[in-house]
């Protein structure tokens, strides 16, 4: 039982929950108001009704006690007709008097003010104890209460009259009062209305104002601003919003100019590194090479001009000069690839691609759409580079028998997915000290703006996403 009254709460409270603060705001605005008039309504009829059943009592009882005075000498003297005038002329005077009529000690109707015949049984209400004392009875006709009161005449000695009060006017009267009562009630709705509205406006507005400044500072506008609108809680709520929002845009330029200089490092650190590549591979090219080379010559006109035993040994040292020299170009090539700012990405990536099947015996399926127009030079060397080292990590760890290559422009962007069917690994372990070159590459694609992603599992392979948007000038 207490865990269903539980839930019955929650799930009301949660229905509460759910309703907007101006809706909250006009229903508890109204209901206060329509529950106070109804209270008003009802206590003011109930002390209506009584205070004008009192007076309507009192008033037939005054009536009831002039009649029975005045009516003394017309019995004495035996004058019916100026008797039964007095009663009609009384019933005139007085719009709640219903009827008026007097019996005498023996119960004989001496007059009254009926017009189609004297009903009879109103002579046998409370007969025995109304003939020597004031009293009225409530009676119930088809027109509504009527208060008949009896009054003895010359202390019971002449008789009794009798007065018949209806409600009728009373419920006019009330009536009127209750439609007078509903019209107010109207009235205080309509102002009561308005005055919600007035006050939702002020309470909500900058609630409002508020919710729009943060959502703005969500998106990354921290020069969003609210007015404060007054001294009370909201406006300190504005006050303490508006310092959070200095305090985070001072925070947003030192993180601006963090990672600026970290961008600036980076970018010196790449460009440091592929200009260290460059001048490696152009010394062993252009010294080390032409150095073996001339081995190469010497050692092949030593083996020219000699005989017997020492030219087999000659000709080995050839082949190690031959072997060395041809390390020297692959590594050469492996540092700064000569093709890639000759012919372009396409083609060094080919190169690359067709070397390394051929050094690791694992087939690689490679589709590339870039279109007719290179790519910036950055990005160039970002892609070449991500891709040589994903061949790399595959032939290091992965264990794959099959790789796929996708490359293409499409739209404001270049897309590259590098996959293979190899092992996989953990993702928690990406950032250990055994994937730091997926952080390289992460970093590279970051550094141009792009956005890298991995995918991998044990035993599912791994998939590499690369995004990079392509500056204005070089979109389709």
């Amino acid at each position: 039982m207490k865990s269903f009254g539980y839930e019955i709460f929650r799930r009301l409270w949660q229905w509460v929950g759910s309703v907007n603060i101006r809706t909250k705001i006009f229903g508890i605005v109204l209901g206060s108001t329509l529950l106070l008039s109804m209270s008003f309504v009802v206590q003011v009829r109930m002390i209506m009704l009584q205070y004008l059943q009192t007076e309507a009592r009192e008033r037939g009882m005054s009536i009831a006690h002039d009649v029975a005075a005045r009516a003394t000498d017309l019995i004495l003297i035996n004058d019916l007709y100026n008797l039964e005038q007095l009663l009609r002329d009384t019933r005139s005077n007085f719009r709640d008097v219903r009827y008026i009529f007097i019996v005498s000690k023996s119960g004989d109707v001496l007059a009254h003010t009926f017009m189609g015949g004297f009903p009879l049984d109103l002579l046998q209400v409370n007969r025995t104890s109304r003939e020597n004392a004031e009293s009225f009875v409530v009676l119930q006709t088809e027109e509504g209460l009527v208060w008949d009161i009896a009054m003895p005449i010359f202390d019971g000695r002449l008789g009794t009259v009798r007065v018949g009060i209806s409600d009728q006017f009373l419920r006019e009267t009330l009536g009127l009062l209750l439609s007078q009562m509903r019209l107010t009630v109207a009235l205080v709705l309509v102002i009561s209305l308005l005055a919600a509205t007035f006050l939702t406006w002020v309470l909500t507005r900058p609630i409002l104002e508020l919710v729009s400044a943060t959502q703005r500072i969500g998106r990354g506008d921290f020069s969003a601003r609210v007015r404060p609108w007054a001294n009370d809680e909201v406006g300190e709520l504005a006050r303490a919003f508006n310092q959070m929002g200095a305090d985070l845009s001072r925070l947003n330029e030192l993180r601006a100019e963090r990672e600026a200089l970290r961008q600036q490092l980076l970018e010196g650190i790449i460009n440091a590194q592929e200009e260290e590549r460059r001048r490696i591979a152009r010394e062993l090219h252009d010294s080390a090479s032409q150095s073996l080379t001339s081995l190469k010559v010497g050692l092949r006109m030593l083996e020219n001009a000699v005989e017997g035993s020492l030219r087999p040994q000659i000709h080995n040292l050839y082949q190690v000069a031959s072997h060395t020299l041809e390390d020297i170009h692959n590594l050469a090539v492996q540092l700064r690839p000569i093709m890639l700012d000759d012919l372009g990405l396409v083609a060094a990536l080919n190169r690359l691609v067709e070397e390394w099947q051929t050094f690791y015996h694992v087939p690689v399926d490679m589709f590339i759409r870039l279109g007719d127009e290179r790519l910036p030079n950055e990005i160039e060397v970002v892609l070449y580079r991500v891709i040589q080292e994903s061949l790399t990590n595959v032939a290091r760890h992965a264990q794959a028998h099959h790789v796929s290559i996708l490359l293409e422009r499409r739209g404001a962007e270049v897309r590259a997915i590098i996959e293979d069917d190899g092992i996989g690994f953990d993702r928690p372990k990406v950032h250990s000290g055994k994937h730091l070159g997926l952080l390289g590459m992460r970093e590279r694609v970051e550094l141009v703006g792009g956005q890298f992603s991995v995918e991998t599992a044990p035993n599912q392979g791994t998939s590499i996403y690369i995004r990079i948007p392509l500056p204005t000038g070089a979109q389709k």
